[in-house]
């Protein structure tokens, strides 16, 4: 109901009306025009103005609005169902997996560095991914701020290892882009592979897990790309580095 391009269109008071309707909501929806009025500290004129932005003829189709909006967030449910986890793990004793991962192992061997690149959650798991490959004994740095300015130079000839659920994070596939000039080997973990990161790198593992989403924040289970990177460090291990 409140998303950032109308946010963006609301002037100062009517910034003011917004910020009172969010910390009053549950009293705003049994109000009358008026009421809202003197209690916001604005004209009727603003509330007007301000409900038409959010495509209501008036005051009252914004207040049937609000209800339904305050309702839909309060019913909002998380997944809490194991079975897709359950599937994800029935679904690992594969050779495709294992020829993957073996491939990967020698990508990483052969080259002199390695970088993880995600951003939001799976740029968490990229600063996890640094520290356990590097425990392991292949040292590896992560960027988890894709727009944080980038020598690609700096990377000639390096192993990229992007995560990503949706495959589709603009500011990531821009990097990627750039890395690839640089002669740079993309490998990419993400929850499909008919997604654009996955069609622009040299190798990629897909998990397939539902998707989920709670409001404009992505809750996916990170479960299948723990596996996946930790498979990663361990294969490389046992066929690299055991002296």
């Amino acid at each position: 109901m409140f998303n950032y391009e109308i946010i963006q269109s609301l002037n100062d008071l009517e910034l003011s009306l917004y910020r009172y309707i969010m910390k009053n909501s549950n009293k705003v929806i049994y109000m009358r025009i008026r009421e809202l009025a003197d209690e916001a500290h604005v004209s009727t004129t603003t509330i007007l103005r301000f409900c038409k932005k959010l495509n209501c003829e008036g005051y009252s189709e914004f207040k049937v609005k609000l209800k339904l909006y305050i309702e839909e967030d309060r019913n909002k449910k998380v997944n809490d169902d194991t079975s897709m986890i359950v599937e994800f793990f029935k679904k690992l004793d594969n050779e495709e997996l294992d020829d993957k991962l073996d491939k990967v192992a020698d990508l990483i061997n052969n080259s002199s560095n390695l970088v993880f690149l995600g951003s939001g959650s799976s740029g968490v798991l990229c600063k996890y991914a640094a520290r356990y490959f590097s425990s392991l004994g292949k040292f590896a740095i992560y960027i988890d701020d894709p727009y944080f300015p980038t020598n690609y130079k700096a990377y000639e000839n390096c192993i990229i290892v992007a995560i990503s659920v949706s495959g589709e994070t603009k500011a990531v596939i821009e990097h990627i882009s750039n890395l690839k000039r640089e002669k740079c080997t993309i490998v990419s973990i993400t929850n499909s592979e008919n997604c654009t990161i996955s069609k622009i790198s040299d190798l990629n593992i897909s998990y397939y897990v539902q998707q989920e989403k709670l409001g404009r924040n992505d809750i996916t289970t990170q479960i299948p790309v723990i596996y996946i990177i930790e498979s990663m460090g361990k294969k490389l291990h046992n066929k690299y580095m055991i002296d």
